[in-house]
């Protein structure tokens, strides 16, 4: 597949490339990635625990082993406190993984792994179990994610999701690209957390539009120039993409990589 600009790119390597902008790529690796998925709020007093934990994910685990994600939910700001992060597509999204899941409830903090809900993520040993579970799987997809910053206020992100020779193909794999945040503050000042100061770290910040893949070449590309917005802090982001499958309510292969400027 042919790009815009010059890519090198290693199987799991987040690679900078020498350029007069700056360009960084990511290919995934031959097994599939666990994506993780917290679905928190700043208004639920149960959270900021979770919240921790996401925080630690990735010291724990390699970016080979696992993509982490924190997706504020906005069903928790009537009680007085407005999350800064919160967006209604991210409730939406809980509620199709409940559905997928036979669910009829959604709730905070709730964590997903590979779409399926992982109602024990406080044990350690089953966390990494269904990690690793994961893990063993080869990937049923493919995804080479790229950025290239502009030297202002924007970035050019591509990403090029393929479907691997065996998988099966259909209208309801689709990619996804995101932008996430880390060391994100805020303080509290109503609702279930008034008075505490909060922190956050791989906070969506922003979510695309499902890319459809497809069915005959089992390929689709998404590319973007993304305008980020002033509050955003650069040396803080991230991208990431998926590839999902959401008819089956399954993760095909996940990737993330800091973002560069």
């Amino acid at each position: 597949m042919n790009f815009p600009w010059t890519l090198l790119m290693f199987a799991g390597l987040a690679v900078p490339l020498a350029s007069e902008a700056a360009t960084c790529s990511r290919q995934s690796p031959a097994h599939t990635v666990a994506l993780i998925e917290l679905y928190t709020s700043e208004g639920c007093s149960s959270c900021p625990p979770a919240d921790r934990w996401l925080r630690d994910l990735p010291q724990k685990f390699g970016a080979d082993q696992l993509v982490a994600l924190a997706l504020h939910v906005d069903y928790w700001d009537y009680i007085g406190w407005q999350d800064p992060f919160a967006s209604a597509k991210f409730t939406e999204r809980q509620r199709q993984l409940s559905n997928l899941a036979g669910g009829s409830t959604i709730y905070t903090p709730e964590v997903f792994a590979g779409m399926r809900e992982l109602r024990s993520w406080r044990n350690q040993a089953e966390l990494e179990q269904r990690i690793k579970r994961i893990n063993a799987q080869p990937a049923a997809a493919q995804i080479k994610l790229q950025m290239r910053s502009t030297g202002g206020s924007a970035v050019d992100v591509e990403a090029s999701f393929a479907l691997a020779p065996a998988t099966p193909r259909g209208a309801a794999q689709q990619g996804i690209v995101a932008f996430y945040e880390n060391n994100l503050l805020s303080a509290v000042r109503a609702g279930e957390n008034q008075g505490v100061s909060l922190q956050h770290d791989r906070v969506v910040r922003f979510w695309s539009a499902p890319v459809v893949i497809d069915a005959q070449s089992g390929r689709a590309t998404w590319k973007q120039t993304v305008n980020l917005p002033a509050d955003w802090k650069r040396e803080n982001l991230g991208v990431a993409a998926l590839v999902q499958d959401a008819q089956l309510g399954q993760v095909l292969q996940a990737v993330a990589m800091p973002a560069c400027f």
